[in-house]
């Protein structure tokens, strides 16, 4: 019976090939689109890839294609081919806005954008995009059964930018340009006001405030002590029990020290 079943396999394999050999060099469409649509639901989809390009030309823009372009996207997406995926959502929305499929694939267009996003040390254009698209999603589906994993997509994209401005700012601090990173850590902190990152942020620019004040010319110094005064004020009152409380005391020890030179 074993022996029976394993020969059935593979005719059964064979046949299939041969079948989509024979879709493949085929003219006739509605082969292509039937041997297309079977491989898709086999969950073939690397094949039915093949079939769904060769049709596309001929049912773009025909109201027959939503089948076809909504298989064809799916297939995309499933071979994580993201980039492709996007594209091609989008386009099926644009040619099919009153389908029955449009939130499915709008919202599937956002994800695969969002896949695309890189790591947040390199440049994060993709990001911006992803984010744009999931927002765009959520605006329009606001009742979507897709909200709850879209806004959590939307949060992990936002968190990506808002480490990528922190560590732009915080390079700024560690290759020793303080005064660009004084800058860099405000518009950092007043950009993203309840970000987790505030206490460092808030504690290397007052650091930064710091060490420009003491390699500063003697007509700079005392102002800038000032600010860097300030720096210390803003992170104690953000976070009195601040894990930087004794880095940050000694820093304002040795600032006021700097500043009573100026007062005799």
């Amino acid at each position: 019976m074993k022996k029976i079943i394993s020969v059935l396999l593979v005719v059964l394999f064979f046949s299939s090939c041969s079948e989509y050999q024979e879709a493949l060099k085929k003219e006739d469409v509605a082969v292509k689109f039937e041997v297309g649509t079977k491989l898709f639901e086999q969950g073939k989809y690397s094949k039915a890839i093949r079939l769904f390009e060769q049709l596309a030309p001929s049912y773009r823009g025909k109201p027959q294609g939503e089948k076809l372009f909504y298989m064809y996207s799916q297939s995309l997406y499933k071979t994580k081919q993201y980039y492709l995926a996007g594209y091609q959502f989008d386009s099926f929305n644009s040619g099919y806005p009153k389908s029955e499929k449009a939130e499915e694939c709008s919202y599937l267009g956002a994800k695969s954008y969002a896949m695309l996003s890189p790591v947040y040390s390199i440049d994060q254009t993709d990001t911006f995009k992803a984010i744009e698209k999931v927002q765009g999603f959520i605006d329009r589906y606001p009742n979507s059964q897709y909200i709850t994993e879209a806004n959590e997509i939307s949060k992990k994209l936002n968190e990506k930018i808002e480490r990528k401005v922190y560590e732009n700012a915080f390079e700024y601090y560690r290759i020793g340009n303080y005064k660009s990173a004084l800058i860099a850590f405000d518009n950092f902190i007043a950009d993203y006001p309840g970000t987790s990152y505030k206490e460092k942020a808030l504690y290397y620019k007052l650091d930064a405030a710091y060490l420009l004040a003491i390699n500063s010319i003697v007509i700079k110094m005392q102002d800038r002590l000032i600010t860097a005064k300030t720096c210390y004020n803003n992170l104690v009152k953000f976070k009195p029990n601040t894990e930087f409380k004794s880095k940050a005391d000694d820093k304002l020890a040795k600032i006021d020290e700097e500043l009573q030179k100026f007062n005799k």
